[in-house]
């Protein structure tokens, strides 16, 4: 049988004209690489080198014969080459979601940024959801990993990591009493006579949980007269005047007009934890690429 390294051989016999510089470029002896050229004569079934005092000269069928060799032997080490880069995780298909607060954090931005420039024949997908949608999509093999504010420890088959952290802050409408002085901490007790805009709970249940215990324990429950779809969505309805709100410190950087923002004190104990879900035991370069990207850059702060 016809293999690779008999390609070679009548490939670098071609090129070289001369046996012994042939075997010399292959890193073997002149005698077992003349073996090896009338066994792959006798496979193809006719001469493909004409013996001469001046060297080796292919006869047609040999210039035939190397002409394809060297496509295969091309072929042969694009294939390799493909499945190494799709090993790395360079190519193939990723599909990512996050909520509608996650994808408002630097690290999310970071690493779909650093994604886009190390592999940009990766085909990726982003996709944004409630956590209930995006643990659903993933346990579907929909989603490959998502960005969650709440652990779900309790989920089979999946890996959860705790990748980042940031502050909450306070939104308030710009024309608030308590919007000046900025650049002051408040603390979250002294809220408690205020109104409050909050999201729903199946939207963004880690942070809506975090928030109801944060000021359960400072004393009070919130007053909420309003509920908005997504974290976004509560700043425009700050901004109406409808009430306060306790977002992510990244969602602050929207600026959006009318909303103003003061930072907790330090005992409010308020902040938002960013995770990050996949399938446990995935054989996927791009998945396994990505997961590394995420830890690498988790292990330098950004809040």
């Amino acid at each position: 049988m016809i293999e690779i390294r008999h390609l070679r051989y009548a490939v670098a016999v071609a090129d070289e004209g001369h046996m012994t510089r042939a075997a010399q470029r292959l890193g073997m002896q002149q005698p077992p690489l003349s073996q090896q050229i009338k066994a792959l004569e006798a496979m193809v079934g006719t001469p493909l080198f004409q013996r001469q005092p001046r060297g080796m000269v292919l006869t047609d069928a040999g210039e035939a014969f190397v002409a394809r060799a060297r496509q295969i032997i091309s072929d042969v080490e694009s294939a390799v080459e493909a499945a190494l880069r799709a090993a790395r995780g360079e190519t193939g298909r990723l599909a990512i979601g996050f909520t509608s607060s996650a994808a408002f954090h630097p690290l999310v931005s970071s690493v779909v940024r650093s994604l886009r420039l190390s592999s940009p024949e990766l085909e990726l997908s982003l996709d944004e959801g409630s956590t209930r949608e995006l643990l659903a999509d993933l346990a579907a093999n929909q989603l490959d990993a998502v960005f969650i504010r709440s652990p779900h420890r309790d989920l089979p088959g999946f890996r959860m990591l705790h990748v980042n952290h940031e502050p909450m802050v306070l939104a308030m409408p710009d024309t608030h009493p308590l919007a000046n002085p900025r650049d002051i901490s408040i603390d979250l007790s002294e809220l408690r006579n205020e109104t409050f805009v909050l999201y729903r709970r199946p939207s963004a249940q880690g942070l809506y949980d975090r928030i109801i215990a944060a000021c359960q324990k400072a004393g009070f429950s919130p007053k909420v007269a309003q509920e908005a779809p997504k974290v976004v969505s509560t700043l425009s309805l700050v901004a109406a005047g409808l009430g306060l709100s306790i977002v992510p410190q990244s969602i602050a950087k929207l600026e959006t007009a009318g909303v103003a923002y003061r930072a907790f004190s330090p005992q409010s104990g308020l902040s938002a934890p960013l995770y990050l879900a996949y399938r446990d035991g995935v054989d996927s370069g791009p998945l396994k690429m990505f997961v590394d990207e995420v830890l690498q850059q988790a292990k330098n702060p950004i809040f």
